[in-house]
């Protein structure tokens, strides 16, 4: 609780000198407590037992006694080695009124460029590819909440190999061909006929069949190999041709990401790197290095080995041939990116780690810096890994139509008097928070299998039980304004709080305290998940004052008790909007 914070940490400090003990980083000791029972701040003592020669515990017992009263105190005690604070409920209720959970000190605003997704348009969304979309789209929601100014990028791969097969396969095989190639496989589902990146992965898939088993697959291979070799050299009509195939393709992923909530600000394609002498210009400086070495066919390479780089030190940035590699155009685009103004982040699969320090020590070495890099594990399922290529992959749209049947089925259950239409609205925007939650809610260096039934649940700990929580708080609203008056009239009047505080309502309040620090540390730590957990404890402490506090009783209100639900349900509809779960107001 960094309110609190600001103000106990000189009086410890002073407590401190008065013991004997100078010149401590009490700063850096003085942090939240782990459990909400043993209060907002703690102070480990341990560190002063040698120069006191007391025990940890007798420490923190002879420290309570001597930090000063302040009003912003509720409670100071030593237990087992800690130091262990509690704000006082009714400073905390003088802080939000004052302040709002954004506390006295308001965080900076700067500029971020976040880049995430980049995945190769080559098929449909499936749950393994959308971890980073839903990872990033994440980062970016809660540093625009902090109050950061965000582009969302997506760096568009439009010169692989990936998209050359895709583009080699659309012009040289039939409908009959492919399907010839996928006897066995299941067909396209028909709810997705005319989504081209459902119907165009086919067209992939039987390319990579033929390639790994066909007899002409060495001549199919030179071909495709010919292709990527001209789009590396900047060849138009074969990069026109590429874009031909995978455009629909992209579109096709972009509307499902966008029934996630997942926009993107600006598109970058690989290939403008090329077309404008960046990377040929790029290679010049990078041969002028004085770590840059030659193999034997010609292709070079930075030897970063002696910049301290273990394992595999030769870092290749062109071939023999003169062409480049996709890392020296992401060094490239890296370089044009930073031109762009802010902090740069990207979010990248558990699998580019070594690439991803080449290019970060390549910027280095050129003067230019490394950006920030969130990592993340794949998600597997119960059999293995999923791979668009092999076709063993749950698509997300097949996801996302399943959660919404299973939603509405429940709404159905809770609420048969509602309209099928309005059964419908609710029903996709709990699946689509609910799938998006399951993910986002998994620490990103922590791989998982994924689960239909973890998915989908409508249990505690899930999106759905953080708005229910919300839509409670909104029938509070249009109950008090049905039944008393406007909000804001109704709100005019006396807010001032009563002597005594329900657990319901304390707890409320010290959750809304540190609200904003868990925002800053969730976007400081590129940690969304450690967010997540604290909007499940905010719809927990809002359900336990909703239990304990009756704002409306017989046509009465509590202004007091109002005031704070309105504020419980601002706040959760801007930190559902952070995790991008739909604020609905009804379930």
């Amino acid at each position: 609780m960094q309110m609190l914070k600001r103000i106990v940490q000189p009086l410890i400090i002073e407590a401190l000198s008065s013991m004997g003990v100078e010149q401590m980083p009490v700063e850096k000791m003085l942090q939240p407590s782990r459990e909400l029972d043993q209060g907002d701040l703690a102070l480990p003592c341990f560190p002063f037992a040698k120069r006191l020669g007391m025990a940890p515990a007798e420490i923190a017992e002879q420290l309570a006694k001597h930090v000063a009263e302040h009003p912003a105190i509720g409670e100071v005690s030593g237990v087992n080695g800690y130091l262990n604070i509690r704000a006082n409920p009714v400073w905390i209720v003088e802080q939000l009124m004052e302040f709002g959970t954004q506390g006295s000190h308001p965080s900076p605003n700067r500029s971020v460029l976040i880049e995430h997704t980049s995945a190769n348009p080559n098929g449909p969304f499936h749950v393994g590819r959308a971890r980073n979309a839903i990872l990033g789209d994440t980062l970016v929601r809660l540093h625009r909440l902090f109050g950061n100014d965000v582009t969302a990028e997506y760096y568009v791969d439009d010169m692989g190999k990936q998209v050359a097969v895709l583009a080699w396969a659309l012009e040289h095989l039939s409908a009959e061909d492919v399907e010839a190639q996928l006897v066995g496989r299941e067909p396209v589902n028909p709810s997705w006929k005319g989504k081209a990146d459902h119907e165009r992965v086919r067209w992939y898939q039987a390319a990579q069949a033929i390639r790994q088993g066909d007899e002409s697959a060495d001549e199919i291979e030179k071909i495709i190999g010919t292709m990527v070799h001209a789009s590396e050299n900047g060849d138009e009509a074969v990069l026109a041709s590429f874009q031909a195939a995978y455009q629909p393709v992209l579109e096709g992923m972009l509307s499902t990401l966008g029934r996630l909530g997942i926009h993107f600000d600006r598109f970058t394609k690989e290939s403008i790197f090329v077309t404008n002498g960046d990377v040929g210009r790029l290679m010049e400086r990078l041969g002028n290095l004085e770590i840059n070495g030659e193999a034997d066919n010609g292709a070079q390479y930075l030897d970063l080995g002696a910049r301290g780089l273990k394992g595999k030190t030769e870092f290749f940035y062109r071939r023999g041939d003169g062409s480049s590699l996709y890392a020296t155009r992401d060094i490239a685009y890296h370089m044009w990116k930073w031109t762009q103004g802010g902090d740069l982040i990207n979010v990248l699969g558990e699998d580019h780690k070594l690439q991803a320090k080449q290019v970060g020590m390549t910027l280095e070495e050129l003067g230019e810096q490394r950006p920030e890099v969130v990592f993340y594990s794949f998600i597997k399922l119960p059999e293995g890994k999923m791979s668009t290529r092999r076709g063993n992959v749950v698509f997300m749209d097949d996801l996302l139509e399943e959660a919404k049947e299973q939603a509405a089925v429940v709404v159905r259950e809770l609420r048969p008097h509602y309209e099928e239409e309005k059964i419908s609205t609710i029903a996709e925007a709990v699946g689509t928070s609910a799938v998006r939650f399951n993910i986002i809610k998994v620490s990103p260096e922590k791989g998982f299998t994924f689960r239909w039934e973890d998915a989908l649940t409508f249990e505690a700990g899930s999106a759905p039980f953080i708005m229910y929580s919300h839509t409670r708080a909104c029938s509070i609203r249009k109950r008090v304004e049905s039944e008393v008056g406007p909000i804001e009239t109704v709100l005019s009047g006396n807010t001032e709080p009563e002597d005594n505080f329900s657990d319901g309502l304390i707890t409320l309040l010290r959750v809304l305290a540190v609200h904003q620090d868990r925002v800053e540390k969730a976007v400081n730590d590129h940690r969304p998940h450690l967010f997540a957990e604290h909007m499940l404890h905010l719809a927990n402490a809002y359900n336990a004052f909703y239990r304990d506090c009756h704002i409306l009783s017989d046509g009465e209100v509590n202004g007091f008790y109002l005031w704070l639900s309105e504020l419980a349900r601002s706040i959760m509809k801007d930190g559902m909007e952070g995790l991008g779960l739909v604020a609905i107001e009804e379930m």
